[in-house]
């Protein structure tokens, strides 16, 4: 079957785009579970060539709105979950998590939200705000520098420290404000830290004024796949009676939620606090 032949198949509406549509058919098939091992079993499942099929997975990996899976089969990537961002409610991971992050949001009185990462960025995949003034404004789909974030920062310090200096260590790191860790040096030693804690914690290292604690949200193979943080103003977090460390309790409670409904098997998920 040649591409012209594929353009012949789908012809008899003149305002649809051929290669859309089939682009749009090879992501259904992926979504479904669809089996690409076979590729040439996959192309006349999905009425194309084997070239064109072959085109549109480069192309749509090249774009991450697909990715590769652990067994070696493709999945929906990042890039297009974090382009539909809240509306992805058919991701197993947001619809879990969604009730867990607006619990967070009110029992914290912050701003909480879900994170991915994607390469040296982190990507907001579902945000909840408190009835409260003064809420966080990042909006789902929103990028910003992992290093510089807790909820990214929250997913570098659990991954293999290799893989963390790879991506860090010959780039630059953008600032955000003067407490952005400014080298991989800075970072690296910020990440040990903050695996050791349990989590992680900023004051003012994306935004002046605001402060923002994260923890991970694991896999069933105990791999880091996700983050939780809340964020807000500063003085939210330093109130009398410990305010802080209740906050930490909240956030890797909430993520430890989160895991355990993603079919991580840790009995518990164990921090230590730091001062307020």
């Amino acid at each position: 079957m040649s591409e012209s032949d594929d353009d012949a198949k789908d012809e008899g509406n003149g305002y649809v785009s051929p290669p859309v549509q089939r682009a749009a058919r090879l992501l259904r098939y992926i979504g479904d579970g669809g089996s690409l091992a076979n590729v040439k079993a996959a192309a006349a499942a999905l009425g194309i060539s084997r070239t064109t099929l072959l085109r549109l997975l480069h192309t749509l990996e090249m774009e991450r709105f697909i990715e590769r899976a652990r067994d070696g089969e493709y999945q929906i990537g990042i890039g297009l979950v974090g382009l539909v961002g809240e509306s992805a409610f058919g991701q197993g991971l947001v619809r879990i998590a969604l009730p867990i992050v607006a619990n967070l949001a009110e029992k914290s009185g912050l701003s909480a939200h879900l994170g991915v990462l994607d390469g040296r960025e982190a990507v907001y995949l579902a945000r909840r705000v408190p009835n409260v003034p003064l809420a966080s404004n990042i909006s789902v789909g929103s990028r910003v520098g992992a290093h510089a974030t807790t909820l990214g920062r929250a997913i570098l310090a659990w991954l293999d420290p290799e893989d963390v200096r790879a991506l860090y260590e010959n780039c630059p790191l953008g600032q955000y404000t003067d407490r952005t860790p400014a080298s991989w040096k800075t970072l690296s030693e910020t990440l040990k830290r903050e695996r050791e804690t349990g989590y992680s914690e900023s004051d003012g290292l994306y935004s002046d004024g605001v402060s923002s604690i994260a923890a991970p949200v694991f896999d069933e193979s105990g791999r880091p796949i996700a983050s939780v943080n809340v964020s807000g103003p500063t003085p939210l977090f330093e109130t009398e009676g410990g305010r802080r460390a209740y906050i930490a309790d909240l956030v890797t409670d909430a993520a430890r939620q989160i895991s355990v409904r993603l079919g991580w098997r840790a009995t518990v998920m164990t921090h230590t606090r730091t001062a307020s």
